[in-house]
């Protein structure tokens, strides 16, 4: 998909590379984690923590041989409100990056946009120049808090939003211009272009076409190869509905959230609270069964020898 459609950058996540790495095509990428997890030692939980890691890595380095851009790296999401954890798994990604000649400048680090996930992200931007993609993002204060963090980007869940919506409300269908997902990144380019913040607003999770269509103009999208396929079958003209000009001129005015004050707004938005902690889950989910995947190769009666 990356070869035919030629995407600036391209992202992973930890469901992403658990079906990857159940595909033939892709076996030699997990013998070789294998076997650094297993070069590396200690105990059974390090090896499959460091075959893991490693796996992770070798995807987002095939990803980088056929981008110009950069890859995003997912931080386990069972470190989500360990912020010193993820400081440390983020530095290691970037460190097995390195043992294979890849620099960081060519890697985001994706953390989860918990209080403890932002500001993990303050801390590898400003301490050691890592820069971190800020996902799960679902919230006005979560996108606010990250702005103030000063992290490289942020991905606003769009259709995550929607599908919240529908299922917990008596409407089913939204126009794209109306869609909660797409009214929620509009807000949040307009508050980051009135005020001059430098963090690139990446729209994610797309649902259908007509998300992407009604966010022309916005930073980055990141869109997945089918909604790819079916907005390359369409000749038409998009003019911008997103631009720095109008955002400069709307009435959004500047807050700031210290920890009290985010979690507070965070948790009036009953949408945000319910997708970020069942996102968590999920993505811990599948880490989990990458990691039993992994278990069964290293470990299953030796490789039944």
């Amino acid at each position: 998909a990356i070869d035919e459609y030629k995407p600036l950058d391209a992202t992973t996540n930890p469901s992403l590379i658990l079906a990857a790495a159940q595909m033939p095509a892709y076996q030699k990428l997990v013998d070789d984690a294998v076997a650094y997890g297993k070069k590396l030692g200690g105990s059974e939980e390090e090896q499959i923590k460091n075959a893991s890691d490693k796996l992770f890595v070798l995807f987002g380095a095939e990803i980088l041989k056929r981008i110009p851009g950069r890859v995003s790296t997912e931080v386990d999401a069972r470190l989500s409100f360990d912020k010193e954890g993820m400081i440390q798994r983020a530095r290691r990604l970037i460190d097995l990056y390195k043992e294979i000649g890849v620099g960081k400048d060519r890697i985001l680090i994706k953390l989860s946009s918990t209080w403890e996930g932002i500001q993990a992200g303050r801390v590898l931007e400003a301490e050691y120049g890592i820069h971190c993609n800020m996902t799960l993002l679902f919230s006005f204060a979560q996108a606010v808090a990250c702005a103030e963090a000063g992290v490289t980007l942020i991905s606003p869940f769009v259709g995550r939003i929607l599908d919240w919506y529908v299922a917990n409300g008596d409407k089913k269908t939204y126009e794209p211009s109306e869609d909660p997902g797409v009214k929620s990144v509009t807000k949040i380019y307009n508050y980051y272009k009135k005020f001059g913040y430098k963090t690139i607003v990446m729209g994610a999770s797309f649902r259908n076409t007509g998300q992407i269509k009604a966010l022309t103009g916005c930073d980055y999208l990141t869109i997945s190869p089918k909604l790819l396929a079916e907005l390359s079958k369409e000749h038409i003209k998009l003019t911008p509905t997103l631009s720095v000009k109008e955002a400069q001129a709307c009435n959004l005015e500047k807050i700031h959230l210290d920890e009290k004050a985010f979690r507070w707004h965070h948790n009036e938005d009953q949408m945000a609270v319910e997708k970020l902690s069942d996102g968590i889950r999920r993505f811990a989910a599948d880490a989990v069964k990458l990691e039993r995947m992994l278990k069964e190769r290293m470990f299953s009666t030796e490789n039944g020898k």
